[in-house]
């Protein structure tokens, strides 16, 4: 402890410098998390967030302009990785959505299916069913042997 009083002791206050500013924003710009940059720096998160909220900003953004100007570049190129980051930019940018896969089942001439009610049958009837509905789930015509 020190005969100043305006100084109570501890830690020495934290000062920035240039190069630490570039640091955390370099580190907070390649998505490292907050409470280890700084551990990086040798300071608390309170602390990093108190002197250096500016640069983590400014360190994420600009991390977010190059990556978009990359995807950027490829969705208005060439070849198959311009396809598949155009969609990727329309999907996240322009709020593009693909519409839902859907399949429609339907009965001769599109009316409705025929359901059969099997539990009225007998014993005999569903044992002379059972080879039939075995060959269709094999994919074979029944009676011809083949699909």
């Amino acid at each position: 402890m020190t005969d100043d009083p305006k100084d109570p002791g501890g830690r020495p206050s934290h000062v920035p410098t240039d190069k630490s500013r570039r640091e955390v924003e370099a580190l907070s710009g390649y998505g490292i998390p907050e409470h280890e940059i700084a551990r990086v720096v040798g300071i608390s998160k309170p602390t990093l967030l108190k002197h250096y909220r500016d640069e983590l900003d400014q360190g994420i953004t600009k991390a977010n302009a190059k990556v978009a100007e990359s995807l950027f570049r490829k969705a208005i190129g060439d070849g198959p990785q311009a396809i598949t980051a155009a969609i990727f930019w329309a999907k996240t940018r322009m709020r593009w959505k693909e519409p839902p896969q859907s399949h429609e089942i339907a009965g001769a001439n599109g009316g409705p299916i025929q359901h059969v009610d099997l539990s009225k049958a007998t014993d005999e009837q569903l044992a002379a069913l059972e080879p039939i509905l075995a060959a269709l789930a094999a994919g074979d015509t029944p009676g011809t042997g083949s699909g």
